[in-house]
């Protein structure tokens, strides 16, 4: 009973605190938020960001809302999976530490899969636009840029989408040590 509780709770804490770090990740992208799906994001994340947004006020480009959002999910997990597993909170240093390293893994694991579907997309349905295509492009392409700048097409293969996943890969095994 204690497992099916632990997978309920983890699975949907999980799918709040990827919600708030696509709406911080299409932030700092500068994203369109005029996308129907962008929009879905904003409408499933405003209970939480719009009333912390008037108590932390934006750092220039940086929506402090978001990134409180973010940890403050993040915490809600931590200590959620925490109390199911051993029945008590955690100290408040292992309580922080551990929420900040679950949103460092989530964003990572988020944009592994972010330029997987992308890479897949353009490969299966190439110049075909959708409102997803262009969320992930969006998404992605900040750092796919940054690789193909360092790592060129090699006889018009772009191999940028797989230099990305070993590189998130690489350090998602460091944040586990």
């Amino acid at each position: 009973m204690q497992q099916a509780i632990l997978f309920v709770a983890d699975t949907l804490l999980s799918l709040l605190l990827y919600l708030f770090l696509i709406r911080l990740l299409l932030q700092w992208v500068r994203a369109d938020f005029r996308n129907p799906i962008a929009q879905s994001i904003l409408k499933l994340t405003n209970w939480l960001v719009l009333p912390l947004r008037r108590a932390l006020p934006s750092i220039g480009r940086i929506d402090t809302a978001s990134i409180v959002a973010v940890f403050a999910a993040a915490l809600v997990q931590t200590a959620a999976v925490t109390l199911i597993l051993v029945g008590a909170l955690p100290s408040a240093l292992d309580w922080l530490q551990a929420a900040l390293l679950v949103s460092i893994r989530n964003a990572l694991w988020l944009y592994f899969w972010a330029i997987f579907v992308y890479a897949l997309a353009s490969m299966i349905s190439p110049g075909v636009r959708s409102p997803l295509q262009s969320l992930l492009e969006s998404l992605c392409e900040p750092v796919l840029g940054r690789i193909r700048r360092a790592v060129p097409a090699i006889g018009g293969l772009d191999l940028s989408p797989m230099w990305a996943g070993i590189i998130i890969q690489v350090l998602l095994i460091l944040l586990r040590g």
